[in-house]
């Protein structure tokens, strides 16, 4: 009798996690599609207002490039907010990073060949590689250096990366002299200005459906296995096939200008990886649990410091992706490259649903936030809003969108 009554209690709270699993599955679908709706209605009102060019393929291409960057660091900044932290320096370190590109480039590799005799240092593919890899190593280290700070010195994030970027705007303006340096090699600026030919863009459409496709039906399958809730059979094919119709017409509409930009097949390769890192791995389950509840992690026997330093060395490699496309693109490492780039991220992750509280997060949510920012700053500049209008708005979508999360939960 005890044994039944047991079983029925343990069932009755199974029932109960199923379905606070579902319930917390439907906020995120439906804030989610919310973000979709609102970004909808912001390309209409600006279609509207610039009489369709807006929607021209060509301005398409330009706000997809313009997404990649911030894109990249809305992606570590997820796991810095998720963790509790916040990262104030990422815009210097793309400058900073990306200027260190440019000078080995044009000057320190070349200067070095000459005095060594060596050809290969002149400017071309064996110098782009050694600029690429330095720029991503330092990177590395810086993000490992602020998190030592954060993780071993008990240094508030907000004081570690707000110094941090004092350190490394100092230092752009030490190596650049304030002037900028380029242009860079072809090699180079294949990275920020190259586009996929006809047929590679072809494979990559060919590639995302199959991927599509696979990640339903093995998601599917082994929720089926562990019994837990899903959705019809017709809904989950409805949904893969509508994600299908987006990959072939984002690449269809890319194609009818000059083909899908490199930096964004480089973001979504980038987004793919780390959103499966972010759910699917340790460190994203360590990230959630250290900014949900610190000391029950910690408890846990989750080795917090270790997580906090591997997530800053995170935001640091992707902080100098986005400092070397970044300079590919302009074809110049400048002064003040960078700059706001972090409250853009920030904004990203927050409009995407991060929680500034800590604990949740969504990669693919932030994508679509730092595609709502551009969204806003390429209209804005079409319609030849004055600068500090668009700052005052981007300020108040930020405020607006913290109070949504506040109150939200």
């Amino acid at each position: 009798m005890a044994g039944t009554q047991l079983e029925r209690r343990q069932s009755a709270a199974d029932v109960s996690l199923i379905e606070q699993a579902r319930r917390r599955g439907l906020r995120y679908n439906l804030r989610a599609y919310t973000m979709v709706f609102a970004l909808l209605a912001i390309w209409l009102a600006l279609a509207v207002a610039t009489q369709g060019t807006f929607l021209e393929p060509r301005n398409m291409s330009n706000l997809f490039r313009q997404t990649a960057i911030n894109g990249y660091l809305s992606i570590g900044m997820v796991f810095v907010i998720t963790a509790g932290h916040i990262d104030l320096s990422v815009g210097a370190v793309a400058g900073l990073t990306g200027a260190i590109a440019a000078m080995l480039q044009i000057r320190w590799l070349p200067a070095l060949g000459t005095q060594l005799g060596v050809t290969w240092l002149q400017p071309g593919w064996p110098s782009t590689a050694i600029s690429i890899v330095v720029a991503l190593i330092l990177g590395t280290v810086i993000g490992i250096w602020q998190g030592l700070w954060v993780a071993h010195g008990q240094v508030p994030a907000f004081i570690v990366t707000l110094g941090g970027s004092l350190v490394f705007r100092g230092s752009i303006l030490g190596i650049t002299k304030g002037v900028n340096i380029g242009p860079m090699n072809p090699t180079f600026q294949w990275l920020g200005q190259a586009y996929l030919s006809a047929v590679a863009g072809v494979v990559l459409a060919i590639a995302a459906v199959a991927l599509i496709i696979a990640y339903t039906f093995v998601s599917r399958r082994n929720k089926l296995k562990y019994e837990f809730p899903v959705k019809p059979l017709w809904a989950e094919v409805g949904l893969a096939a509508f994600y299908s119709g987006l990959a072939i017409g984002f690449v269809v509409i890319m194609h009818r200008y000059r083909g899908v930009p490199v930096p964004v097949v480089l973001l979504i390769v980038i987004a793919a990886l780390f959103a499966f890192v972010f759910s699917r791995t340790q460190l994203g389950r360590y990230a959630r649990a250290i900014g949900g509840n610190l000391e029950a992690a910690r408890l846990s026997g989750v080795n917090v410091r270790r997580a906090i330093v591997q997530i800053f060395a995170l935001m640091g490699v992707l902080g100098a992706m986005a400092g070397i496309v970044l300079t590919a693109r302009l074809n110049a490492a400048t002064a003040n490259a960078g700059n706001q780039f972090e409250m853009n991220a920030i904004a990203s992750c927050v409009i995407g649903g991060t929680s500034l509280q800590g604990g949740s997060g969504s990669i693919p949510a932030a994508l679509l936030g730092a595609l709502v920012m551009a969204s806003i700053d390429n209209g804005l500049s079409m319609l030849n809003v004055q600068a500090f209008w668009q700052q005052i708005i981007k300020g108040l979508i930020l405020m607006v969108a913290v109070l949504v999360d506040v109150k939200s939960r």
